[in-house]
């Protein structure tokens, strides 16, 4: 009996004694592996990279920017039946647990010793605390040692916060696939809608993703996905989060996933977007841009967008079709499966209702096409074949480049089978198509309110997928003529008066020793008018008259008010540059006739309205007007509130009202008629380059400004007559036609101080009563229409200025000018 109590005290203290070692030792462990823990309060002020979005004015979504495309959401904006589908599948003991979930650890024990040697990955047993320890504060290496910290960050986690906070930061930075960070962000790319509209599959399709969610791509791996969705929602029907009757009818809807766009979520507005990225990350830098979750409301008009793009595409088209047809894009062999061969082809997603299409056989009436299969996410080709027909009248135009006198009479002459091409549907019946081609030439248009400069569309090619080069902001164009308001406005501003008249007649202009002088043209060579008003000289755009002019106020000072209307920084003391020979940009043009509209106030081109960020609060404005009275808390017959305007007066507003009525009589009576079917009041100017390389229009009212200028990227001649009245002129007219559409007439602004007096448009003198063919012309206070005329660039033999009388003027106009 002594030997059995000493052989059970003898168990006793060993056991006691391993008891306290086994203790001893784990309390060394956890002390050692707890003196090089990640600091877990960090998660208190924890910033996620969260996704820049980029709004237009009407709040509609333009495009996002992120590297880890996440939208942070509070908890209390996260349904509720996402967090139950969440818990089911990952930690159905969340709400009990203190960080670590022992049954489930017991569990993946048990899995473990099963599995060992097996080489297969452990079962994890972690719960969503663990994982948050995980993916804020360790890696993902597999291994005892992560283990036990991650069990003792969770566990310190637990003390420190709640379980909502918890639930917050899970949430919103777990991976979900497609690259989506989070609930909100995985919401919008797995099916296009926030997370508040989910539906119970929808929502436990998501909480299946955490495991492994390219093993559950929806395309790939569908049926597997499935199986995995159907699992959640069991384990919600379990748990009580579901009816039986819920579960039994999400388990038998279909995985319907509607994979979100990357690009720009507004038709044409590509090139906008791309350069509200660019002013983003010039403004900041990339880390902001891509991680700072900023909200950027734009200046975009989506509507006016859609509108601008469609009358400057329209217009490159039907300039491109005179010119003939080139042939196909490429070909292919149409025997067998063309969907499969067709899809690798390139076609441009940015140029609808444009498609991509095959010839698969050809009569002399029509021609049988087949269109290019989409790709499913996944990237395979769908099995789906679609076709088409292509009748006679819609070749008819694809006369060969270098035959355009032959009519196309069969479609055969034009088509061939395996031919590429693209086709457009016809506006008679949707069935039938029309050939089209990808224009050759190239542009921009810019579209600008006058009185703010916000950029309200741009247009910066035929194609963005075609070309990411943005026309209307980087490409140096020479503007020719549309620079002539800038000379003329220089003169007004220093004295002169529209009826100012200048010699319309062939000159000479000394460029210094060894060089020939340079001898100026009208665009009608050879052809001058005499003595002629200034009005007159830009209505019907006279170069001589121009460099007569600039010769006379001089060039500095023109450069002078070049730079302050923001067309050129640096304009060289050289005549030829009064004719518009330096190189600017549409958006700088475009941003100098809007001066003019404004009444002469400074404006800074804008693509973007206020930027916020993450927290809502503005960090930018470009509005800097100050609102007086706006921050009353009630109405107590206090003044209204006013904005007061501190922008630069960079031209005086009769100035500015002056160079608007004369190019308001360039749409009247000169180069610029094309508008006069707008049925408005606008004033605009032509352009037309040396050798007819560029053609420009820029045109405004009273609120908008609206530039095109055409030409090939490598500049070279577009064609005889190709002037901005011909080409660029109509595109605007177009524009305008819908834009204004529904806007009542607006007369622009006469300032105060202005006096309108008749006069006669031809000599510039006041004219009698009740003379036919009189204009009301703009004066401003201490000038008014003269008696006789001082004829810049004529003199009499001592060098004073000829004056002419209206029986002089008459008779030089009949003839070739003085000289």
């Amino acid at each position: 009996m002594r030997l059995l109590f000493r052989f059970f005290g003898f168990l006793f203290a060993a056991g006691t004694i391993l008891f306290l070692v086994v203790v001893g030792a784990t309390a060394g462990l956890l002390w050692h592996f707890s003196q090089g823990l990640p600091d877990y309060t960090q998660l208190r002020d924890y910033e996620p990279p969260v996704m820049t979005r980029v709004h237009a004015a009407d709040g509609s979504l333009i495009a996002e920017y992120a590297h880890e495309r996440r939208l942070y959401l509070p908890i209390q904006a996260v349904p509720k039946l996402v967090t139950n589908a969440f818990i089911s599948a990952e930690d159905k003991n969340f709400y009990e647990h203190n960080g670590l979930d022992f049954s489930g650890i017991m569990r993946a024990g048990r899995v473990f010793l099963e599995n060992y040697g097996s080489h297969r990955r452990p079962q994890g047993a972690s719960t969503i605390t663990q994982q948050v320890a995980k993916n804020f504060l360790l890696t993902n290496e597999v291994s005892f040692e992560r283990k036990i910290k991650e069990a003792l960050l969770a566990i310190r986690i637990e003390r420190t916060y709640s379980k909502d906070r918890i639930l917050e930061l899970y949430l919103n930075e777990i991976y979900l696939g497609f690259g989506a960070y989070g609930v909100a962000a995985a919401s919008l790319l797995y099916f296009d809608k926030s997370v508040q509209e989910l539906t119970i599959p929808e929502a436990a399709y998501l909480a299946a993703l955490p495991k492994a969610p390219s093993d559950l791509h929806p395309f790939r791996n569908r049926d597997r996905a499935i199986e995995r969705r159907n699992y959640v929602i069991d384990r919600m029907r379990e748990d009580g989060y579901i009816t039986a009757a819920q579960a039994e009818e999400a388990r038998k809807a279909p995985l319907n996933v509607t994979v979100r766009t990357r690009g720009a979520h507004i038709a044409g507005a590509e090139y906008f977007a791309e350069e509200v990225r660019r002013a983003v990350m010039e403004k900041y830098d990339e880390k902001r841009l891509y991680e700072g979750g900023l909200s950027v409301r734009t200046t975009l008009d989506p509507k006016m967008q859609v509108m601008a793009r469609k009358a400057f595409v329209d217009g490159l088209v039907a300039f491109d079709e005179q010119q003939g047809y080139r042939g196909a894009i490429s070909k292919v062999d149409v025997s067998g499966d063309w969907g499969v061969k067709l899809a690798d082809v390139h076609a441009y997603t940015d140029i609808a209702p444009w498609r991509l299409a095959v010839v698969l056989n050809v009569s002399d009436q029509a021609a049988r096409i087949g269109f290019q299969p989409a790709r499913e996410p996944g990237g395979a080709v769908v099995r789906d074949r679609q076709v088409g027909n292509i009748p006679l009248d819609g070749v008819k135009w694809a006369k060969q480049a270098s035959d355009k006198f032959r009519p196309v009479t069969k479609v055969s002459q034009v088509l061939s089978p395996g031919d590429v091409i693209y086709v457009e549907p016809t506006a008679q019946d949707a069935t039938q198509y029309r050939l089209r081609q990808p224009p050759e030439i190239s542009g921009a248009m810019v579209v600008m309110d006058t009185q703010t400069g916000r950029v309200l569309a741009i247009v910066g090619g035929f194609s963005f997928d075609q070309s990411q080069f943005d026309r209307a902001t980087q490409a140096m164009r020479q503007p020719g003529s549309s620079f002539k308001p800038v000379v003329y406005s220089t003169a007004l501003d220093n004295g002169y008066t529209p009826s100012t008249v200048v010699m319309d007649a062939p000159i000479e202009i000394d460029q210094g020793p060894g060089l020939p002088p340079w001898r100026p043209e009208n665009y009608s060579a050879g052809h001058f008018y005499g003595p002629q008003t200034l009005r007159f000289g830009i209505e019907q755009s006279r170069n001589v008259m121009t460099v007569r002019l600039a010769q006379e106020v001089g060039m500095p000072l023109i450069a002078e008010y070049a730079r302050r209307l923001g067309v050129y920084d640096n304009l060289p003391n050289y005549l030829a540059y009064a004719l518009g020979a330096g190189e600017t940009t549409v958006m700088r043009q475009v941003t100098a006739y809007s001066m003019f509209a404004n009444g002469g106030r400074r404006i800074q081109p804008t693509f973007i309205d206020r930027i916020q960020d993450r927290y809502g609060h503005t960090i930018y404005k470009h509005d800097q007007r100050d609102c007086r009275g706006c921050d009353a808390q009630a109405w107590s017959n206090q003044p209204e509130p006013t904005l007061v305007d501190h922008r630069e007066q960079v031209l005086d507003p009769m100035t500015a009202y002056q160079i608007t009525s004369m190019l308001e009589g360039v749409v009247q009576r000169g180069t610029g008629t094309a508008l006069r079917a707008v049925g408005k009041p606008i004033a605009g100017k032509t352009g037309t380059t040396n050798e007819e390389k560029d053609a420009w229009f820029v045109g405004y009212t009273p609120e908008i400004a609206v530039g095109v200028y055409i030409g090939y990227d490598k500049p070279r001649h577009i064609g005889r007559g190709a002037t901005g009245g011909h080409l660029a002129a109509p595109i605007v007219r177009d524009f305008l036609k819908v834009a204004l559409a529904d806007k009542p007439a607006l007369e622009f602004r006469v300032p105060p101080g202005i006096k309108l007096i008749r006069i006669d448009p031809k000599s510039g003198l006041r004219a009698a009563p009740g003379q036919p063919g009189a204009i009301l012309e703009a004066f401003k206070p201490g000038t008014a229409p003269p008696d006789y005329n001082a004829v810049i660039g004529a003199t009499n033999p001592d060098g004073t200025p000829v004056a002419v009388s209206p029986e002089a003027e008459s008779a030089a106009r009949t003839g070739r000018g003085l000289w």
